[in-house]
């Protein structure tokens, strides 16, 4: 198992997939978090919607549910993948499910040290802190009824790594200098790379207003690029006109967008679920990439 490689998370069958689910959640709640079994294992399980992680090799590395009321639960993650964008990818596909069936709100019970990690994805708490399982939990809901408030730099990676993680083969940047703080994250250029060595032929363009600092600043995005150039494009806004624009975004082929109106600051809007946005974004952005300047100097290695 590579904690370095790309990773994949889609929805599952309960029965045809229970060993994967079982092996990632008695490793993380019974062994780790010593969960008494016969209450991580619960009746409940095949009424759920399950969705699965899994590494380059096809192992098991993560899974979450979505029960019948709309809560999620069992979100669970093995040790040596937290903190690459695996939650947060999870997170989104089962936010992706409850949309598909029409709820307009879903709610959890957040243990204690992943409250901050919720609250970062919309979630806001509702009551006070209470004990299940012998740890401290919160409950905690998001509507989905409107768009993702994202407010910070936290905010701002967690949403970007989970909108390039749920991209089939479409990407469009727009920044001003691609965000230091942003695309230079670790976990950015990691969900990058799983999408550019994914091999289903995906495409991510992307529209810089000034590319010379981009160089002089040695973006780890550039290596990249360079080492995946048929995946990875830049080009430079040239007309006046649009090098006035202010803001900056990013959006897929999934639907999923986060836009900032101001491009030099973290908080704006996101959605997972949002086509007719993402949609109007890319159609927007391919319109200014037809007439900028294409950044071959970006191409060139050893810089």
């Amino acid at each position: 198992m590579n904690p370095d490689g790309p990773f994949q998370v889609v929805a599952v069958d309960y029965a045809g997939s229970l060993e994967a689910l079982r092996a990632v959640r008695e490793a993380v709640f019974v062994l780790e978090q010593q969960v008494p079994a016969d209450l991580e294992l619960d009746a409940l399980d095949p009424r759920c919607r399950h969705v699965l992680a899994r590494d380059a090799a096809g192992l098991p590395i993560g899974t979450a549910r979505l029960a019948p009321d709309g809560r999620i639960g069992r979100m669970a993650v093995l040790r040596a993948w937290r903190g690459r964008g695996v939650g947060s990818a999870l997170l989104h596909a089962l936010l992706r499910l409850a949309r598909e069936d029409g709820r307009d709100r879903v709610t959890l019970h957040a243990q204690a040290g992943a409250i901050a990690f919720y609250q970062r994805h919309g979630f806001t708490p509702v009551g006070e802190r209470f004990v299940e399982a012998g740890i401290e939990h919160l409950a905690m809901e998001r509507r989905l009824d409107r768009p993702l408030a994202v407010e910070d730099r936290a905010g701002a990676v967690a949403i970007t790594t989970a909108i390039v993680a749920a991209a089939r083969r479409r990407l469009w940047i727009y920044s001003r200098e691609l965000d230091p703080g942003l695309y230079d994250h670790p976990r950015v250029v990691e969900a990058l790379r799983g999408f550019g060595t994914a091999g289903l032929g995906g495409e991510a363009r992307i529209l810089l207003q000034d590319a010379a600092a981009v160089q002089r600043a040695h973006a780890p995005l550039i290596g990249l690029a360079q080492r995946l150039s048929s995946v990875f494009a830049f080009r430079e806004v040239a007309d006046p006109v649009d090098r006035t624009y202010p803001s900056a975004f990013i959006a897929n082929d999934a639907g999923g967008y986060y836009f900032r109106s101001l491009g030099h600051r973290f908080d704006g809007e996101a959605g997972h679920d949002a086509r007719g946005r993402a949609r109007q974004l890319a159609g927007a952005f391919d319109e200014v990439w037809e007439r900028a300047r294409p950044c071959s100097e970006l191409r060139a290695l050893g810089l």
